[in-house]
């Protein structure tokens, strides 16, 4: 018996095992391991999704939440699990931020896992006090530009992916706003409502209510189209920054090694979930568009995200912790 013949039986063999594995799958429940706090907007798409996903496939898909380190201990933890389909990761935008602000992960951002598919993107919001003089980005960024005066913008923090979304505004529009970091998205609104910056970057839900209140307004945000809930607010990229393009995302994410038999399985149940009228309405409550992907469109998504990233982070002289 042959070298070549024993190869060929022994991925044939393989072949039948992943085929009647994938049959049977998922045979117990499903764990969604998510790495911020319970409640948040990441906790809360791991929900509604696998709430659809559990009803298609007939078992639980159980949430759990491994905050910390900017999601990377939920992920390293995925990354480390058995390759079967049965712990997965909700990932963020913060996944591929993570990659420029760490010097030691213990995983690959990319390789280290094989991606199942997007859920939802969604854009973050300009915004200015409601009596701030200025009306729209543009004269903003004029006024940046002018040296005359210090543009403060606040954030969730350093290292954020709204930090980075205001580097790369810097660089886009060619000006020095200065970053204020904030401990979270409230307490960036707190400030912008006492005045102590002149704007800040923030989620859509952190700001909307603020927003339909009146006391602040929204100068651009920072997808490439306009979001339909403020459809009169330009993009950054319509007030003269072509190119801008800065959304966070969830996608859902397995061990590298996973089968693809099961990664089909898994990824047919996201896109039918994302079909229901109440996830599409639920995801764009929190500003988000319901949009699915192939593995492989993920798994290039993420992989230019991580450059992008790197790029900005090294050129805004941000030093690897």
């Amino acid at each position: 018996m042959n070298g070549k013949f024993l190869t060929t039986c022994f991925a044939a063999a393989c072949t039948l095992s992943a085929a009647a594995f994938a049959q049977t799958y998922p045979d117990r429940p499903v764990r969604i391991i998510q790495g911020y706090a319970a409640g948040g907007n990441a906790d809360t798409i791991a929900r509604v999704v696998g709430t659809e996903m559990s009803k298609e496939l007939k078992q639980s898909f159980i949430v759990e939440s491994q905050s910390g380190a900017g999601g990377t201990i939920a992920a390293g933890y995925v990354a480390r699990s058995k390759p079967d389909g049965y712990t997965l990761l909700l990932a963020t935008g913060g996944h591929a931020v993570a990659d420029a602000l760490y010097k030691k992960l213990s995983y690959h951002t990319v390789d280290g896992f094989h991606m199942i598919s997007t859920i939802t993107f969604f854009p973050f919001l300009w915004v200015v006090p409601a009596d701030s003089k200025y009306s729209t980005l543009a004269e903003v960024l004029k006024a940046a530009r002018s040296g005359g005066q210090s543009i403060t913008y606040g954030t969730a923090g350093v290292g954020t992916t709204h930090h980075l979304a205001g580097e790369l505004l810097n660089k886009s529009a060619q000006v020095k706003m200065v970053h204020v970091p904030y401990r979270g998205d409230a307490a960036s609104v707190v400030a912008l409502l006492g005045h102590q910056v002149d704007m800040i970057i923030a989620p859509p839900t952190a700001v909307i209510g603020y927003i339909q209140s009146g006391r602040l307004k929204a100068l651009a945000t920072t997808g490439p189209e306009r979001w339909p809930t403020l459809p009169k607010v330009p993009t950054v990229a319509e007030q003269g920054v072509p190119g801008y393009d800065v959304r966070s995302w969830a996608g859902l994410m397995a061990p590298a090694g996973t089968p693809d038999s099961v990664v089909k399985v898994l990824n047919t149940a996201v896109q039918n979930a994302l079909k229901v009228p109440a996830v599409k309405t639920r995801l764009e409550a929190m500003g988000g568009e319901a949009k699915g992907s192939t593995p492989e469109e993920m798994t290039t998504m993420v992989r230019n995200e991580v450059k992008k990233w790197g790029t900005v982070a090294a050129g805004a002289g941000i030093v690897k912790q």
